[in-house]
Order: structure tokens, then C-alpha cells, then sequence
């Protein structure tokens, strides 16, 4: 992590990417595990992680409540998903078709702040030129 009020949006999308990736392995895990008998799919909910350190910087602008957000405290966990019923005999209840969308989604999102970090590598190059 770049401590410098600077690299503030950078430090955010890091945290963000790591967590992505983090989801893709879990999900691909629960693909894997699709015929393991008892398998409960897991998850990780990286969205209310930040809303909750951003809600407690309520009433100030984006950049203040970027600039403000403490990233150690946003830690997601992996959990198990047993609100999923699973109907199955095993009782697993990982549905492949559901998994592998969710997994073209994290990949696109993966992207996206791929992009976005690009993004703000460039606005830097171009101030430094």
C-alpha cells in the first residue's frame, strides 16, 4: 500500500482488485467441488465490507471519504453460503450454471478495475510529463 494522498483511488481499486481475485478462486473452488457430496458454496462480499467503512465517513465528499478510509479495516471474508437450499441428495448446493456466471462477472469486474488502475497510472504519467 502507497501511503500518499495521491495514490488514495490506487490504494482503493488494490484492495478491491485483491478481493476480486480472491472471489474468482473461491469461485472456481465451488466449481470444482460441484460433486463433492455435503459441498456448501462460498463466497466473499467485498461490496458490504466497503459500505460499511464508508458509511462510518458519512457526510463528507467522495475524495475526504477516500482519503479517510482506513483499507485495514476492510477485510471481507470468505463464508459459507447455507441460505442456498440445496435440493440435491448429497446436499450439495453449488449450481454450476449459477457459479460460472458468477465467475464471467467477477472476471469483467476484474477488468474493469484493471482498467480504472490504468486509468490512474496515466493521469500520473501525463502530470509527470
Amino acid at each position: 500500500m502507497i501511503t500518499s494522498n495521491a495514490f488514495d483511488y490506487v490504494n482503493v481499486l488494490d484492495k478491491a482488485m485483491d478481493t476480486s481475485w480472491k472471489r474468482e478462486t473461491v469461485i472456481a473452488n465451488n466449481i470444482a467441488n460441484a460433486d463433492t457430496p455435503t459441498y456448501k458454496r462460498k463466497d466473499i462480499d467485498f461490496a458490504s465490507a466497503l459500505e460499511e467503512e464508508i458509511k462510518r465517513i458519512r457526510y463528507t465528499s467522495i475524495d475526504n471519504a477516500v482519503r479517510n478510509m482506513d483499507l485495514d479495516d476492510v477485510n471481507p471474508e470468505v463464508y459459507t453460503d447455507h441460505a442456498h437450499y440445496s435440493y440435491r441428495i448429497d446436499k450439495n448446493n453449488v449450481d454450476p450454471d449459477t457459479e460460472n456466471v458468477e465467475l464471467a462477472s467477477e472476471q469483467l469486474r476484474y477488468q474493469t478495475l484493471t482498467t480504472a488502475m490504468n486509468m490512474e497510472f496515466a493521469r500520473f504519467k501525463s502530470v509527470i510529463k
